[in-house]
C-alpha cells in the first residue's frame, strides 16, 4: 500500500447494525487505528464469535474468521501460534466474551497470547431480542428480567486484570478519536490486551443511553501508576461514572515465548532463540 487512511481498510459489505448502534464508533475507530499504525491488511487477522458486534470482520479488509458463539479468542490464538508475524485482533460482545466465551477469555489472558480482543459492551444480548447478560446492572429491566435483573454485574475490565492479561483498557464508542488511540495502544502492545469498549445498544437499552453514559466519563487522574494491579481494581464495577484509559499494563513473557524457551531447553541449543528465530520457526513454508 503506497498510503494509509481509513477507507483502505474498509470493505464494500454494509454494516446492518441498527442506526444508532455503538458499533459504528467502534468500526470506525479501528479503521483510524490500523491506518495510523500503517499496518497492512494482508498482515492483519480479525476473529470473532456470535452477535451484533461479530459481525465486524466482515467490514475490515483483513483476513477475518466467523467462528462459534464465545469462541473468538481459540480461534484467534490458533491463528497467532501458526503465523506470529500477523497482528490478530478478536473482536466481540459482552455476552459472547463473558458468558458462553468465558472460560477461553480466561486462558488467553492467563497465557498472555499476543493478540488484542476488544469487546463492545453493551451490558445486554443484542442479537437474541434484549436478554439480561453477565454485564447488565443490577435491577435493570429487560427481556428476560421482567422484574428487575436480580444478579450482581460483571465487569469485563476487572475480569481480565484478574485473569492475568498484560494490558488493559476501557473506552467508549461515542468518543472515536480516543478509542482509536487505545486500539493503537493495545494493538502495540506484546502480550494479552483486552479493550473494554462501552458500545451503547439503542434497540434494547434506549436512545439516551449515549448521553447518560457521556455524563460519566471520566479520565484517569494525572500521576496514575498503571503498573499497579491495585490502583486498576479501584476503577472497575464502577456504577456513577465510566473512567477510560489504560488502567492496567505490565510486561511478561508471551505465549509463544515461553513455547520457544521449552524448544531451546528440549533441543539443547547453546544459543537462547532471538525474535528472528520465533518467526523463522512458526511461519508456514508454503
Amino acid at each position: 500500500m503506497n498510503g494509509y487512511s481509513p477507507l483502505s481498510y474498509k470493505t464494500d459489505l454494509k454494516p446492518v447494525w441498527c442506526p444508532g448502534c455503538g458499533d459504528f464508533g467502534v468500526l470506525n475507530s479501528l479503521y483510524r487505528a490500523l491506518a495510523e499504525l500503517k499496518i497492512e491488511p494482508h498482515d492483519t487477522v480479525v476473529v470473532s464469535g456470535i452477535g451484533c458486534s461479530s459481525r465486524l470482520p466482515g467490514y475490515v479488509e483483513a483476513y477475518g474468521f466467523n467462528s462459534l458463539h464465545g469462541r473468538a479468542l481459540p480461534i484467534a490464538t490458533g491463528a497467532k501460534l501458526a503465523s506470529p508475524a500477523l497482528k490478530v485482533i478478536a473482536v466481540g460482545g459482552d455476552g459472547d466474551g463473558v458468558a458462553i466465551g468465558g472460560n477461553h477469555f480466561l486462558h488467553a489472558a492467563r497465557r498472555n497470547t499476543d493478540l488484542t480482543y476488544i469487546m463492545m459492551d453493551n451490558e445486554i444480548y443484542g442479537l437474541t431480542k434484549g436478554q439480561a447478560a453477565p454485564t447488565t446492572p443490577i435491577g435493570d429491566k429487560t427481556k428476560s428480567t421482567t422484574y428487575g435483573n436480580p444478579e450482581a454485574a460483571v465487569d469485563p475490565c476487572a475480569l481480565a486484570i484478574s485473569f492475568g492479561a498484560t494490558w488493559v483498557g476501557r473506552g467508549f464508542s461515542g468518543d472515536v478519536k480516543g478509542t482509536a488511540e487505545l486500539m493503537k495502544l493495545a494493538i502495540a502492545h506484546k502480550g494479552f490486551a483486552f479493550l473494554d469498549i462501552i458500545s451503547p445498544c439503542v434497540t434494547w437499552r434506549g436512545d439516551d443511553q449515549h448521553k447518560e453514559i457521556r455524563a460519566k466519563l471520566r479520565t484517569l487522574p494525572a500521576g496514575y501508576d498503571k503498573t499497579k494491579r491495585t490502583s486498576a481494581d479501584a476503577y472497575t464495577n464502577e456504577a456513577d461514572v465510566v473512567t477510560t484509559g489504560v488502567l492496567f499494563e505490565v510486561e511478561h513473557p508471551t505465549l509463544i515465548d515461553e513455547i520457544l524457551e521449552i524448544r531451546w531447553k528440549a533441543q539443547g541449543d547453546k544459543q537462547p532463540p532471538t525474535r528472528k528465530d520465533l518467526l523463522k520457526a512458526f511461519t508456514p513454508s508454503f
